[in-house]
C-alpha cells in the first residue's frame, strides 16, 4: 500500500510508449529529512512546481492523487526495484535514451512518427507516457489494469506502412518486445550510472522481472526476465536496428530543437549528453548529434558523465519537499 502522505517520484516517457494519461510524484528520492523555510526552500519549490506543471498538464495534481491516494493492493510493494528505478531523478536520463535507442528500429519510428504526436503535442505525449508508468507501478492493481487496457485498445488502431515499405501495427507482439527492451535497458543503465542507490545484481534481475509483467500484460513475446536474456534479446534485434531518416529527426528534435525556452536549453543539454553517452557505441554512431561528429562513437566521457550527474543532483533538489511537505516531480523531457 502506498501511504498516505504523497513521496517524490521521478518518472520517464519512451518513443514506443502508451498513448494515456499524465505524469504523478511519489516516491522517496530526497529522504526524510523535515522540510525548511527561507529563500532557498521558496526557490527550490518554485523550481520543483514549475517542472511538475510543464509535464504535468491542468490535472497533474489530482491524477497524482488518484496513483497515491486511492486505496487497494498494488501490484508492487514498497522496496520493489521497480518503485527503486522509477522512483529517482536518473529517470529523466533514462527516457532520453530510450526514445534515441527505441527510434533505431524503423517499424517503431514509424509508428512514432505517424501517431504519437511527438512534434505537435509533445507535452502532452510526454504527460501521457509518463503517467502510464506511474500507474503501473504505484497505482492500485484495479487502476493499473486499466491503464493497459487503454493503451491496448489505442495499439489496435496504429497501423500503417513504414517508409522503408513494410507494413507496422503498435499492437505486433515482437514491435512491443522491442520498445520493451530498449526501454528497460534505459531505465537500468540510467539508475545504474545516475541513481541514488544503484541496484545490486539481484536487484537489476528483480527489476527487469518486474516490468517484463507490465509489458507482458501489453501483448509483448519472449519478454527478458533478466540480464542474461536481455543481452540475448539486443543480439536478437541487431539485424533489424539502423538509422534512417526518421530516427535522425527525433533525435535532432530531441537534442537540438526541443520545445523549451533557452534559459532551459542549458540544463536539457547535459541530460541529453549524458543518454548519448550511455548507449552502446553503435547507437552512438548512428545518431545525429550537435556534438560529436557521426560515426566517432564520442560521448562516454567523463564530462558527460560529470554533467548527467549534475543535472540528476539538481532535479533531486528541485523536487525535495518544500515547507508544506509537499513536492511537484517530473518525467523527462522529451
Amino acid at each position: 500500500m502506498v501511504g498516505p502522505r504523497p513521496r517524490p517520484q521521478t518518472v520517464a516517457t519512451e518513443v514506443g510508449g502508451s498513448e494515456t494519461a499524465r505524469p504523478e510524484a511519489g516516491g522517496g528520492q530526497t529522504g526524510d529529512a523535515p522540510p525548511r523555510s527561507g529563500p532557498l526552500e521558496r526557490l527550490r519549490g518554485a523550481a520543483g512546481e514549475a517542472l511538475f506543471a510543464r509535464v504535468a498538464g491542468e490535472d497533474g495534481p489530482e491524477q497524482r492523487a488518484r496513483i497515491h491516494g486511492t486505496p487497494g493492493p498494488r501490484d508492487f510493494p514498497p522496496g520493489a526495484a521497480i518503485r527503486r528505478v522509477h522512483d529517482d531523478a536518473s529517470m529523466f536520463v533514462g527516457g532520453f535514451r530510450a526514445l534515441l535507442l527505441q527510434a533505431l528500429h524503423p517499424l517503431a519510428m514509424a509508428a512514432v512518427a505517424e501517431h504519437s504526436g511527438y512534434r505537435t503535442d509533445p507535452w502532452g505525449r510526454l504527460a501521457r507516457t509518463s503517467t502510464f508508468l506511474a500507474t503501473t507501478t504505484f497505482a492500485t492493481s484495479a487502476d493499473a489494469q486499466q491503464a493497459i487496457d487503454i493503451v491496448r485498445a489505442v495499439h489496435v488502431r496504429m497501423k500503417g506502412v513504414a517508409p522503408v515499405g513494410r507494413p507496422y501495427a503498435a499492437d505486433d507482439p515482437w514491435l512491443l518486445r522491442w520498445v520493451h527492451i530498449a526501454e528497460a535497458d534505459s531505465f537500468l543503465t540510467a539508475h545504474q550510472l545516475y541513481g541514488r542507490r544503484p541496484l545490486d545484481g539481484a536487484g537489476c534481475d528483480e527489476y527487469l522481472a518486474q516490468v517484463a509483467t507490465v509489458a507482458e500484460r501489453l501483448g509483448a513475446v519472449d519478454v527478458p526476465h533478466d540480464r542474461v536474456a536481455l543481452r540475448r534479446a539486443f543480439t536478437e534485434f541487431g539485424p533489424e536496428l539502423r538509422a534512417t531518416r526518421e530516427s535522425e529527426d527525433v533525435a535532432r528534435y530531441l537534442i537540438s530543437e526541443p520545445p523549451l525556452p533557452w534559459v532551459a536549453k542549458g540544463a536539457y543539454s547535459l541530460l541529453g549528453r549524458a543518454a548519448l553517452a550511455s548507449l552502446p557505441s553503435w547507437a552512438r554512431r548512428a545518431t545525429p548529434t550537435p556534438w560529436y561528429p557521426r560515426g566517432s562513437g564520442r560521448g562516454d566521457t567523463a564530462t558527460a558523465r560529470a554533467g548527467g550527474h549534475a543535472a540528476t543532483k539538481a532535479i533531486r533538489w528541485a523536487l525535495a519537499p518544500t515547507k508544506s511537505g509537499t513536492v511537484e516531480t517530473a518525467p523527462t523531457p522529451a
